[in-house]
């Protein structure tokens, strides 16, 4: 195996794509071996779903599989600007108007802050797995800890399928403001395929030429990318406070006098989509293996970069509707025809160049995140483990930034930005939901501590959060009626309130911890639910179908790979001791230090 090779051999295998790169395990080596695979599936799925990995193997083994070290180069700042550097783009520059058009009106504002919220609740959860989990496998990595590899990997491809579809979209995005710079319809610059679908036949090579330039550039070096990402956000945060500051001067109260047109639906409605544009913070997380001090780094930037975006993303909105009427509000590059339309036509130049700016910094921290988290999760062999390579010039997984280049290119080139939104939307809103489940399975249970009578108890009431929540968001999405909110709200509120006074907590955060546990992952739960309920049906489709598709690669080739490397390496044992209630904190720490 990989990790009993010299670093030489590895690295010449790696250029060869040898089949031992990609399918290396025992289940692998015959037709006869497969077979047999194949026929113990059932028992092997079973071993996945009841296990879970130890922080210490994902902070050890696990980083030791890419033969070389990622550089520990990042500080606070660094990680504030990627945090702004990832989020702000295509949704505020082009979602706000498309939302404020069709669902929101001028109370698109409120679907900011509701949708802020939402995202404010799980940027706490993951910083504080981030602070004691800094590896770059991010949400993948804390949920095979808490929830174990079958449930991780689920995540794991809603995680890639929610980075390519993002920076697809914003790629698109892109195209849509490089045409308004030029005078041109963004469908100008886009090959029309009349014989595919209408969603998916306008062919965008512009998108797809930016992606690989952010990709090449994601590949030289992770420091590099910091800078020319500190510096395009810079120039992105002066051109939002020019278009700000300009258009206020041009505000029209009369354009906020029917403020809520579509009633709290279209608010609600409206925040599902634009969750899209806080999308991107988790991939900070991503980057904590290569933070010099995560403990005090970490919190700083995830916290501080979303605090700051938050604000200015209800301001930009605010804007917008104030400058022009939200009828009239262009979809494709709302802020650049708004300025046009108030008289400051030259005003557009500079906020297409600005939205420019902001979407190529989007487009590099996503190369940068996406890339570590397809790493991660080829290190469990659940991929091929010549995706986590990681190039010891360069200090980046090259091989997994240029494998998720080809498959947003792909995206970039088809796919309408409204059927990506929606799409990214769900993928995500179903990740952070899973990630604020294991920060409560974190602090509540730990086998050999968590006493049978306080498991029982945490168990049965966080079935009726997560029973309520769903409840909750299905009402939603079907009735206009109230009666289930009276039933249901209470429920929810009793089942956190029995975890925060019946169950003690079994674990507590050695840096830096989420306050107001559980009610505040709790609460991200409810919320990430509740919006699933406002997203339309087709989406949920796609995504069942994209589910689906990641299911049969994992019964096929991913449980059989990830089950044979465990046992290979010992995790199985470790991780059943853990299970069983054996002397988990020491356990835990002495297989890691084996495992090094």
């Amino acid at each position: 195996m990989e990790s009993g090779e010299q670093g030489g051999v590895v690295r010449k295998r790696r250029c060869s794509c040898a089949k031992d790169d990609f399918l290396p395990e025992e289940s692998f080596q015959s037709w006869g071996n497969y077979v047999k695979a194949l026929k113990e599936t059932p028992a092997r799925f079973v071993d996945r779903v009841v296990t879970r990995s130890s922080d210490m193997s994902e902070l050890v083994e696990m980083k030791a599989r890419s033969q070389n070290e990622m550089k520990k180069s990042l500080t606070w700042w660094d990680l504030m600007w990627f945090g702004m550097g990832a989020v702000i783009g295509a949704g505020i520059f082009v979602l706000t108007g498309l939302e404020a058009k069709e669902d929101a009106g001028p109370a698109v504002v409120l679907s900011y802050v509701v949708s802020g919220v939402s995202a404010m609740l799980s940027v706490f959860c993951y910083t504080e797995f981030a602070v004691e989990i800094p590896v770059a496998g991010g949400s993948f990595a804390y949920l095979r800890v808490e929830l174990g590899d079958f449930m991780a990997f689920i995540a794991a491809g809603n995680i890639l399928f929610e980075y390519a579809i993002g920076a697809a979209a914003v790629a698109r995005s892109w195209t849509s403001y490089f045409a308004t710079l030029c005078n041109h319809d963004a469908n100008d610059f886009r090959i029309h395929a009349h014989h595919l679908s209408p969603n998916y036949s306008h062919l965008d090579p512009i998108a797809v030429s930016v992606i690989i330039m952010t990709c090449l550039i994601a590949i030289f070096s992770t420091k590099a990318s910091s800078r020319l990402n500190y510096v395009a956000s810079i120039v992105h945060i002066l051109v939002i406070l020019f278009i700000i500051i300009a258009g206020l001067t041009k505000a029209d109260t009369k354009n906020y006098s029917d403020f809520v047109p579509h009633g709290p639906r279209g608010i609600f409605k409206a925040s599902a989509v634009l969750f899209f544009a806080y999308v991107g913070f988790d991939a900070v997380s991503t980057m904590a293996e290569e933070t010099k001090n995560p403990g005090r780094d970490i919190p700083i930037g995830l916290v501080g970069s979303m605090v700051v975006t938050s604000f200015l993303y209800c301001l930009l909105a605010s804007t917008l509707c104030l400058m022009q009427n939200y009828k009239q509000i262009d979809k494709d590059a709302p802020f650049s025809v708004a300025f046009e339309a108030v008289g400051m036509g030259w005003a557009k130049y500079l906020v297409a160049a600005g939205a420019l700016k902001g979407m190529t910094s989007v487009l590099l921290v996503g190369a940068v995140g996406q890339a570590r988290y397809l790493t991660h999760i080829a290190r469990t062999h659940m991929l091929p483990p010549w995706l986590a390579y990681v190039n010891e010039k360069t200090g980046t997984p090259v091989n997994a930034t240029v494998v998720m280049m080809v498959a947003t290119s792909v995206f970039a080139l088809f796919s309408d930005l409204d059927i990506l939104s929606k799409l990214l939307s769900i993928s995500t809103l179903f990740i952070f939901m899973l990630v604020a489940l294991a920060l409560l399975v974190r602090r509540y249970y730990v086998s050999g501590v968590t006493t049978q009578a306080n498991q029982l108890k945490f168990v049965s009431c966080l079935v009726m959060i997560l029973g309520s929540s769903i409840g909750i968001s299905v009402y939603w999405a079907t009735t206009d009626d109230w009666i289930g909110y009276v039933i249901l709200g209470p429920i929810w509120f009793a089942s956190t309130f029995g975890i925060w006074f019946l169950v003690p907590q079994a674990r507590t955060p050695k840096i830096w911890g989420v306050p107001l546990v559980p009610w505040l992952p709790s609460a991200s739960i409810a919320i990430n639910m509740f919006l699933l309920g406002s997203i339309d049906r087709a989406s949920f489709e796609r995504f069942a179908v994209w589910t689906g598709i990641i299911l049969v690669y994992y019964f096929l080739f991913g449980l059989h790979a990830s089950y044979d490397t465990a046992k290979e390496t010992g995790d199985g044992a470790q991780w059943k001791t853990i299970e069983e209630g054996g002397k988990s904190n020491n356990n835990v720490k002495n297989s890691g230090s084996v495992g090094n």
